[in-house]
This record gives C-alpha cells, sequence and structure tokens, in this order.
C-alpha cells in the first residue's frame, strides 16, 4: 500500500513538472511569436540594430546562403553559422543580396520557431499622402446574394439557390465572357428560359454551374444581385520613381456587402476635389468626402492589384504634379519605433504633414494591417477632422527621415488612435 502511495506521488510530481514545463513553453511561444516576426528583412550594406527587448534565454542560430558576406556586431564572420544571443541587443549587416535561416531556440536546446532573413538592394520611394478617387472593375460579375423570382404563372422560384452563393465572380455564360451586369442581363433575357452553363471564380477556383432562368414580367431572372464595379476615396502612400509603380490605401478594397477583398479586373486613380470633412466623433467614423474627376486629363494611374496589403499599380506622369518629387529609404519593421513619427495627409486639397505618437509597435502580429498603433498629436489634424478619418487610409508614416508604413484603420471609439501597416508589408505584396 505505501509503495502505491510513492509510485502515485512521484507521478503526480513528474506530471506536475512536465505540465509546468509545458506551459512554460507555450507561453514563451506565444509571447515570442507577439515580439519576433516570421520574417526579418535587412537592407544590403547597411548595418541594422535589433533589441527584441526579451527577457528570456533566447538563442538564434542563422545559416547563410553565402560565406564570408555577414557581420554581427560590427565584426566579420566567416562561418555559414552564426550565434546570436536575443536577449541582448545586436547589430547585424550583409554586404550583398542573401537569404538567411534563423532557427531560434530557448535555453539553445528547444526549438521556438524559424525565422526567414532576407537581404534585399537599398530602395528609396517618394511618401505621396495624396487623396485620391478610385475606381474599380470587378473580374466579371461578383455575386452579392441570391432571393426569389415570382414567375408569370404567380409561383415563386430560387433559381441560384444552392447553386451560386455571395462572393462568386460570374466570368462566362455558355463560353460567352461576361464582364457587366449590362451583359449579363441581355445574355439571360437572349438565352430565354434555356439553360445556362456560368463559368464561376469561388475562392480563386474556376468551375461551372448550370441555372436555368425563370420568366418574369416580360424578361428572364436568376434571382441574384450582382455589382460590376465601386468607387471610393483613399490615400497613395508611395510612388516608386524607378519603376514608376505605387501603392495605396494600406489595405484591400473589399465588398460592403460580403466584406470580402474585391477581385479586380482593372481600375484607375483619379484626381479627387475635397468637398467636405465629416470629423470623427466617439463611436462614428468621420469620413473626407469629394468629388471624383473620371476625366482621362485626371487620370493620374491605373490600378492592377488589390491584395490584403493595399492597392498597387502604374503611375502616370500627371501624378509628380501633386506630391513631392524627393524619395526616402525604406525603414523596414525592425526600425520602427515607440515615439514621435509624422503622418502626410490631403484633407484640404493640399499635403501636409501631421505629428503622431507611436505607442505600441507589434513585430509578429499576424494581422496584416495592424503592425502599430498610431495616435495623432497634432492640434492642426485634430483640429480638421478629429484624428484620423476614412479616406485618411493609406497616409504615409515616415519616422528618422524613412517610410516606415501607413494608417489603415481608426479606432471607433477614438478617432485620434489607429492601426498602421509596415512599408515592407506593401512592397512585399506589390512584388508578388
Amino acid at each position: 500500500m505505501k509503495d502505491r502511495k510513492k509510485v502515485y506521488r512521484r507521478c503526480l510530481i513528474l506530471a506536475t513538472i512536465f505540465s509546468l514545463i509545458f506551459t512554460i513553453i507555450y507561453s514563451s511561444n506565444q509571447y515570442i511569436n507577439l515580439y519576433i516576426p516570421d520574417e526579418i528583412k535587412l537592407m544590403e550594406g547597411r548595418i541594422e540594430n535589433f533589441d527584441f527587448n526579451i527577457n528570456m534565454p533566447l538563442e538564434a542560430k542563422i545559416t547563410s546562403e553565402k560565406q564570408g558576406v555577414v557581420s554581427v556586431n560590427e565584426s566579420n564572420v566567416p562561418q555559414d553559422q552564426i550565434n546570436i544571443s536575443l536577449n541582448e541587443s545586436f547589430t547585424i549587416q550583409s554586404n550583398e543580396v542573401n537569404e538567411m535561416t534563423a532557427n531560434v531556440k530557448l535555453f539553445g536546446i528547444i526549438p521556438i520557431k524559424e525565422v526567414k532573413v532576407d537581404v534585399i538592394p537599398q530602395t528609396e520611394i517618394i511618401p505621396a499622402g495624396l487623396t485620391v478617387g478610385v475606381i474599380v472593375s470587378t473580374e466579371g460579375v461578383m455575386v452579392l446574394g441570391t432571393g426569389e423570382v415570382k414567375g408569370d404563372d404567380g409561383i415563386s422560384y430560387e433559381p441560384a439557390t444552392g447553386i451560386l452563393k455571395s462572393g462568386d465572380y460570374i466570368t462566362k455564360a455558355d463560353n460567352n465572357t461576361i464582364q457587366s451586369k449590362e451583359e449579363l442581363v441581355e445574355y439571360i433575357n437572349e438565352k430565354g428560359d434555356g439553360e445556362i452553363n456560368f463559368t464561376i471564380k469561388r475562392d480563386g477556383q474556376e468551375q461551372n454551374v448550370n441555372i436555368t432562368p425563370i420568366e418574369s414580367n416580360g424578361s428572364y431572372k436568376l434571382g441574384i444581385w450582382v455589382r460590376d464595379d465601386t468607387q471610393g476615396i483613399g490615400t497613395v502612400t508611395y510612388v516608386d520613381p524607378i519603376s514608376k509603380t505605387f501603392g495605396a490605401l494600406g489595405h484591400g478594397i473589399t465588398d460592403a456587402d460580403t466584406k470580402q477583398l474585391i477581385n479586380i479586373l482593372e481600375g484607375d486613380l483619379l484626381e479627387t476635389k475635397i468637398t467636405s470633412i465629416t470629423k470623427g466623433q466617439k463611436g462614428f467614423p468621420g469620413e473626407i468626402s469629394g468629388m471624383i474627376i473620371n476625366d482621362s486629363k485626371n487620370k493620374l494611374g491605373t490600378v492592377s492589384k488589390n491584395t490584403e496589403y493595399g492597392i498597387f499599380g502604374d503611375v502616370e506622369e500627371t501624378i509628380y504634379n501633386y506630391i513631392e518629387k524627393e524619395p526616402l529609404a525604406i525603414g523596414l519593421k525592425h526600425e520602427v519605433e515607440v515615439g514621435p513619427a509624422i503622418i502626410k495627409s490631403c484633407v484640404d486639397d493640399t499635403i501636409r504633414e501631421y505629428q503622431i505618437e507611436i505607442t505600441k509597435v507589434f513585430l509578429g502580429n499576424n494581422d496584416v494591417n495592424k503592425g502599430m498603433i498610431i495616435e495623432v498629436v497634432d492640434e492642426n489634424l485634430i483640429d480638421k477632422t478629429n484624428g484620423i478619418v476614412q479616406g485618411m487610409s493609406g497616409s504615409p508614416i515616415v519616422q528618422n527621415d524613412k517610410i516606415i508604413g501607413a494608417v489603415t484603420h481608426v479606432f471607433v471609439q477614438d478617432s485620434t488612435k489607429g492601426y498602421g501597416t509596415f512599408i515592407e508589408n506593401m512592397l512585399n505584396a506589390s512584388n508578388q
């Protein structure tokens, strides 16, 4: 009996120890993932300073594709494997474009995560801050929802229910390309009550479905609500003077009804005349209202890509009439500091600089648009807008003479505060 109690106690102690070790490792992993990103970028030839401010015995073993091109703490390291303590500040430099891998371990033993380290060429871009109109056409016709059709026989039908769903894109009807609502309606009426084979895109995958239209009040209907374009006002974050490309908004264009990222076929950046500003109030985000001048003479660029990190495309020469031409170096994630910064915004038909404070930085945050929390402290901007309003998304954030990110969201309960995304996220998305 006594032996059984001893065995039981030993098992209980061991279970407690293992449970404690598991809890420590799990908590450590969660904490580390918040502050150490999955991917780090370095600028070729530039000494990069790191201080993760983590009071834990973490070690990173960096493996480089190229030997003899990396220095740590300004000392050359000829080996292809470099050991760095992450609970102390350090510098690292690579003299060539390079790819490295950092294996992070707790106590130098327990694997925590693998970090991809890319060395990229030095790049300079122009922080724009220009308010523009954006008009985009969808790739095909976007389905918003399905419903009933009352036929001429008095019976209610739901011809598309269970076949189409919100967020689908109708791209073809019987192999005929569909690019607008008008083309879709015209083809359905031409076909009459015959079955139609539709090519649709759902979650990025192409598939075919069959639907038979219902005759109702002299025309034929599928019982769906659709959209083929959208427009709004936002801010251009940057212009690349070498490639003549731009990035804007800092977040993607989503459909107001489905909340899904819109698949775009094409789009335009257009000059906008600001007509009014609704100030942000607690619980009610403000907004910039303006008149989009949809004229070829006022075209500033062409939109070719809509991503979670913003919209991207090519600029027209006319855009340089509105923005400064002096480029700035890119500030990478690890260079962003808690403290003062500026945003460039156009809330009164003139691009101006406004003072903000970066209050928190989340290097390991997987939320694509929320890498930092910012607070507007500039009394001039607070007087005009009460802080951040809709239409300012994309306003570039500059710190230490480097462009580091873009404004993306406003806090609904406090319009002086909001989120920003890192500029390197936008540049990654533009190149994919």
